[in-house]
């Protein structure tokens, strides 16, 4: 593939990333779901009018500059509302989110090409991610997940460039990075697994390496050239070459200044809590969530509900006698039986590329697993190979960040719902990427077939669940279609 293809290749990823997020913005001309708050959030931020919220600030501030930016454009103001505390068009506090979130895509495309150098799989990922579900319906809201994961995202590529470059640009790539993973953790806590697992990484590479030096059980002899040309083209084969200090400073005290820096307008407008008591204060409202059950909240899910697509969530639901009617906006349904059309938001993944990809997570793991097992068994001896594949340090990459964004959850008790695994899944569509592009590369026939089938199954999948991600008025016998268990109503 030319670099020329791989641009358009790229181009239409985003351009189809924007379509379907802009694509009929204000079809609802009140709150969806949680912008409730975040919109009424970000418009306190512009009325200077107090507020506690219990997460950091910085999703709120984008909303906030979404909606001020928004205002001052003389269009997009056809439908209005005062829900937010001001007259307000949803374009306005719903755009930047949209406009944002289209960058999810590229990014996981840039982390993919940063890891292998193969154009391909770049460009699988980043359609894969672009039909995704959950992510399409988060950034149509205004709502801060999706800024949890760009900046985590952000974070990882930089540090990824960052390994790849040498001296002051390494440097700088690290500077970059450690302020985006700042602004992750400003937006939720969870952010700071993306930087976890950076750590997980570097910490990984230099047991291994010490380990190496120590048994000295290999030798350079012992590595074909064609492991050794694959070797060189992964970034994370450097991870050694970062130093101590240098993660320290710049992926633990930049971030952490990053993160105290960005509360300073929030602690200016609202000087009810300092920054230590506002902290203790969020720790209390999450612990006052409750168990994770159903009593608590109807949506609440446990993480092992999360990987299978098991609970996910309703955003809006709302029935007309047909598709002509005024779109529905507050109020109680109608009584049973008369709504013939379905209005309904629904917070879903696409559920092939979801199981397909937890799927490819766990077929990692066992490659990782099974190639150990391989060289021990080829060198009839216990040994440490001084060297990884390309493949084998993706591996490794996708299955420490996918564990390092799903494991804290496991010792979460208050209620949880889909959308904390937005943080995880991500690397669950690199895994399946990596694995269909292994597919499409290989020149055995069976495997090309299976590898474009299961892109089709994930595209058509996307155009069938499409009308409960944007939101378009169908019929009941469509939805119930589209409803495969009763958990996902």
């Amino acid at each position: 593939m030319t670099k020329n293809w791989f641009r358009i290749g790229l181009a239409g990823i985003f351009l189809l990333s924007l379509a379907v997020r802009f694509w009929g913005l204000d079809r609802y001309n009140t709150l969806v779901f949680d912008e409730v708050y975040y919109a009424k959030f970000g418009n306190n931020y512009l009325t200077h009018v107090p507020f506690f919220d219990g997460h950091p600030p910085l999703g709120k501030y984008i909303i906030a500059i979404g909606i001020w930016l928004g205002s001052h454009v003389p269009f997009w103001h056809d439908s209005v509302n005062g829900l937010t505390g001001s007259l307000r068009s949803p374009w306005d506090y719903r755009w930047i989110n949209a406009f944002l979130g289209s960058f999810i895509p590229l990014l996981i495309a840039g982390i993919a090409y940063q890891l292998s150098f193969r154009r391909s799989f770049a460009l699988i990922a980043g359609l894969f991610t672009a039909v995704d579900g959950i992510f399409i319906v988060e950034s149509r809201y205004a709502l801060i997940n999706i800024y949890v994961v760009l900046f985590g995202l952000l974070g990882q590529w930089l540090f990824l460039l960052a390994l790849n470059n040498q001296k002051q640009k390494r440097k700088l790539f690290l500077i970059i990075a450690g302020i985006a993973f700042g602004c992750s953790v400003a937006t939720k806590w969870n952010g700071l697994f993306f930087l976890a697992s950076i750590y997980l990484l570097w910490i990984f590479a230099w047991i291994w390496q010490i380990l190496v030096k120590k048994i000295n059980v290999i030798d350079n002899s012992a590595i074909s050239d064609a492991e050794l040309n694959q070797q060189a083209s992964s970034p994370l084969h450097q991870l050694t070459q970062l130093y101590g200090w240098q993660v320290l400073l710049f992926l633990g005290v930049l971030p952490l200044t990053v993160y105290s820096l960005i509360w300073i307008p929030h602690l200016k407008l609202d000087t009810k809590y300092g920054f230590i008591e506002v902290h203790k204060q969020i720790l209390a409202f999450h612990e006052r969530l409750g168990g994770n059950n159903a009593q608590v909240h109807p949506y609440c899910a446990a993480w092992y509900k999360w990987p299978l697509l098991i609970r996910p969530m309703a955003y809006y639901y709302q029935t007309a006698q047909n598709a002509t009617e005024p779109l529905p906006v507050l109020g109680p349904n109608l009584p049973a039986g008369a709504g013939k059309i379905i209005y309904d938001v629904h917070a879903m993944g696409n559920p092939f590329l979801w199981w397909f990809g937890v799927a490819a997570i766990l077929f990692l793991l066992g490659m990782l697993i099974v190639s150990m097992v391989m060289f021990w068994r080829q060198q009839k001896r216990f040994t440490l190979p001084k060297n990884f594949t390309v493949d084998t340090w993706i591996a490794l990459y996708l299955v420490v960040n996918y564990a390092a964004n799903l494991i804290p959850w496991m010792r979460v008790s208050r209620c949880a719902f889909i959308y904390h695994y937005m943080t995880a899944v991500i690397f669950a569509f690199l895994a399946i990427a990596w694995f269909v592009d292994q597919c499409l590369r290989s020149y055995y026939r069976p495997l090309q077939v299976m590898g474009v089938t299961l892109s089709l199954v994930i595209l058509v999948a996307f155009v069938f669940w499409l009308p409960i991600y944007l939101g378009l008025p169908i019929s009941s016998e469509d939805y119930r279609l589209r409803m495969w268990f009763n958990s996902w109503i």
